[in-house]
């Protein structure tokens, strides 16, 4: 029996899926390698078993949860492909509110940007992409993850990028950055959440951390400001229910200018503070 495009939109069935008929429609593009307009375009057309078959096997894997992200191996973050892995967190949305307020708050003079944990490279590409004369680096603990950011720099031509492997800080100097920016680890393991859609399948070293979900946020800011230049930046993101608490380290860890911003829901998700530096006599 044959099955057109319309008819296998129609039937395909994802209960489990907050955004059925978006993600039936990412898998079928990915399946016939097509953008979005061609199904619309040419919704007679039939497809081939072959395709039918990788189709249903997509569909099944979306309905036991596994991300769509994770099934076609891309994501678009800030107008950018982005390819993705298991073991990388998946971009998200919410997260080109911190490259916003990276832009908003900084010049477009040359500055030394640097990612922690950079993951796919999403936010220090997006931000290369915007300020051609900042010099960006992406640093993240896994091999893995900083084999992708290249990938992914190299897919959006910004090789001009510089991705590195190293704990936080520790492969910088000190007084050496004017920006440190990103999206760490900030969840409580006992979040109910991360038993409940994508996240069941994303990496937990990028998503908890201890001290309810704050430990890895302490570790920046103090690590941040001794690696910071005079009145340079460092802006995380983080839960909504946090702001209080990263102000409150900041301010602890001796940033000025401190201060938080809401993402598109109107919930605060990216603290900021400034480092300025005391001379001693």
């Amino acid at each position: 029996m044959s099955v057109s495009i319309a008819d296998l939109l129609r039937q395909a069935d994802l209960p489990e899926s907050d955004t059925p008929n978006l993600d039936k429609e990412i898998l079928l593009c990915h399946v016939l390698n097509k953008d979005r307009a061609y199904l619309y375009t040419w919704p007679e057309k039939v497809l081939n078993p072959s395709q039918l078959t990788a189709f249903s096997i997509l569909l099944e894997r979306r309905n036991a949860g596994e991300p769509v992200a994770y099934l076609t191996g891309i994501r678009e973050f800030w107008s950018l492909p982005l390819n993705v892995h298991p073991s990388t967190l998946i971009p998200r949305p919410d997260t080109e509110r911190l490259v916003e307020v990276a832009l908003e708050l900084t010049s477009c003079e040359p500055l030394h940007v640097v990612d922690l944990g950079t993951g796919t490279g999403a936010i220090a590409l997006a931000l290369a992409s915007e300020r051609v004369q900042w010099m960006v680096t992406g640093i993240d603990q896994s091999e893995e993850a900083v084999c992708l950011a290249k990938e992914n720099a190299r897919i959006n031509q910004l090789e001009r990028v510089e991705f590195k492997v190293g704990s936080w800080c520790d492969e910088l100097a000190s007084r050496s950055v004017d920006l440190m920016i990103s999206n760490p680890p900030y969840i409580s393991d006992s979040d109910p959440h991360l038993s409940q859609g994508d996240v069941r399948f994303e990496p937990l070293s990028a998503l908890v951390a201890a001290q309810n979900g704050l430990s890895d946020i302490v570790d920046i800011a103090k690590q941040s400001s001794v690696c910071l230049k005079d009145q340079g930046w460092l802006m995380v993101e983080h839960g909504f229910e946090q702001a209080g608490d990263v102000r409150q380290i900041f301010k602890t860890c001796g940033y000025s200018s401190v201060a938080s911003y809401q993402d598109l829901s109107g919930n605060d998700r990216v603290t900021v503070g400034r480092w300025l530096v005391v001379e001693t006599q």
